[in-house]
């Protein structure tokens, strides 16, 4: 007990010194600092010569696309591209500006993306008002910065995603449900996971961000690309992603035959794969010593049955602990949203290191509650995922291999489920005491 008001007490004692204006200037330093060091280095690679990993496959394809060329093609057995279609048409104009060029908006987007999310993560966490506590702002992106730092050094758009996701969840609140909905789609056209948040939208009844989502998906996979690809060609784009994509069996998911169940993936599906099943679970693609880590050796289908029962058991959760629509807060609504990105992350088929930038908002609802409460139970959650993300960067392999991202990430999830079931609690006992005392 003692243990949990102290934390809240250092962190308003250190907040004193940091919200200071000289300090507050010395922080936004910092992350312009930290974001011209994580956008010099991809650029350094590129012009000594070095590897710049997944920056060269969006300039190839954006060339493709503009000379018409096939977007997907099988190549050594899977997809160099494995996007959606209007992921490509995005690629396209950046390829204009030569391979150079092409990184360096690329690097400056996901700059201004870390910047959104991590001031829509503290809007989201302190609901809206206005954010008192730059606590909100430098812990989340401490804890991630691995992940972001990946997303900057391979090239990768999660980055973007989040900040496309966070977007659409203040749309929602603030009731414009027809931008909150395309924001969300186009991250699902950038990387098609994100369409998940759907079946959030139609639960919580957003019909029109629903709507929203499903037309402006539309248009960006068959009207977009016409002018430029041609109606039959988009349809025919949309029809070989699809058909290489949507796949999943004993040897892969979807287009990644060598990292469905290895232990770069950390999803539940890849986790329970390696877990459950004798499959190999190194990453290596030349030919190797295969590294087996299953504590159980069982058939395919009834390991597709425990994935099924624990994501319906997850879900389940997830809407058993969500309050009802009067009940509903600015509190309530960020951890609401915070779970959802967790769920998506956990049950998504495909889920590698630079996904888990998401884990900013989950983050600062954590610090906000940490911060505004004088017991932190949440706390009780928080440290031991901490602590296998930690796990993470001293054994990089070796804890992955066992999903110890995935499980923190479950760790979260449960600990903010149980934040809204003590709410729901309060509510109650506190409509049941003004009954009384009426």
């Amino acid at each position: 007990m003692k243990d949990s008001v102290a934390a809240p007490k250092l962190l308003k004692a250190l907040d004193c010194r940091l919200n200071s204006p000289g300090r507050l200037r010395v922080l936004l330093l910092v992350f312009l600092g930290s974001a011209a060091v994580f956008s010099a280095l991809p650029l350094l690679r590129y012009l000594r010569g070095h590897t710049i990993f997944d920056y060269e496959l969006w300039y190839v394809t954006g060339k493709r696309v503009l000379a018409g060329d096939e977007i997907f093609f099988f190549r050594a057995g899977k997809y160099d591209f494995m996007y959606p279609p209007p992921c490509a048409l995005f690629l396209a104009g950046a390829s204009l500006l030569g391979q150079g060029g092409l990184i360096l908006l690329l690097v400056m987007i996901n700059s201004a993306a870390w910047f959104c999310s991590a001031k829509l993560s503290a809007n989201l966490a302190v609901g809206q008002r206005v954010v008192t506590t730059m606590w909100l702002y430098l812990v989340p992106s401490l804890l991630v910065i691995v992940y972001i730092w990946s997303s900057y050094h391979l090239g990768q758009p999660n980055l973007v995603l989040l900040a496309l996701m966070l977007c659409g969840f203040v749309s929602l609140l603030t009731k414009r449900q027809v931008v909150g909905g395309g924001f969300i789609a186009v991250a699902a056209a950038i990387k098609a996971f994100p369409v998940l948040a759907i079946v959030y939208l139609v639960y919580r009844r957003y019909w029109t961000a629903a709507g929203s989502l499903i037309a402006t998906l539309v248009f960006l996979l068959l009207i977009l690309p016409a002018p430029l690809r041609g109606f039959e060609r988009a349809w025919h784009d949309l029809e070989k992603w699809s058909a290489g994509m949507l796949k999943y069996s004993e040897a892969t998911v979807g287009q990644r035959p060598m990292r469905s169940y290895t232990w770069k993936n950390q999803s539940l599906i890849g986790v329970s794969n390696r877990l459950l099943r004798h499959v190999d679970a190194d990453a290596a693609s030349a030919p190797h010593q295969p590294v087996y880590v299953n504590v159980a050796d069982l058939s395919f289908r009834l390991v597709n049955a425990i994935i099924i029962s624990v994501t319906l058991a997850l879900g389940f959760l997830f809407v058993t602990v969500m309050p009802q629509r009067g009940m509903r807060t600015s509190d309530t609504d960020a951890i609401e949203f915070a779970m959802l990105l967790l769920l998506m992350l956990m049950v998504t088929p495909l889920s590698f290191g630079y996904f888990y930038s998401w884990l900013m908002l989950p983050f600062a609802v954590v610090t906000q509650q940490t911060l505004a409460r004088k017991r932190v139970p949440i706390l009780w959650w928080t440290l031991p995922a901490l602590a296998l993300l930690a796990l993470g960067l001293a054994f990089p392999r070796g804890a992955q291999l066992y999903g110890n991202t995935f499980f923190a990430t479950l760790l979260l999830f449960i600990g903010l489920s149980m934040e809204l079931v003590n709410f729901k609690q309060q509510t109650a006992h506190t409509r049941s005491a003004g009954e009384l005392s009426c």
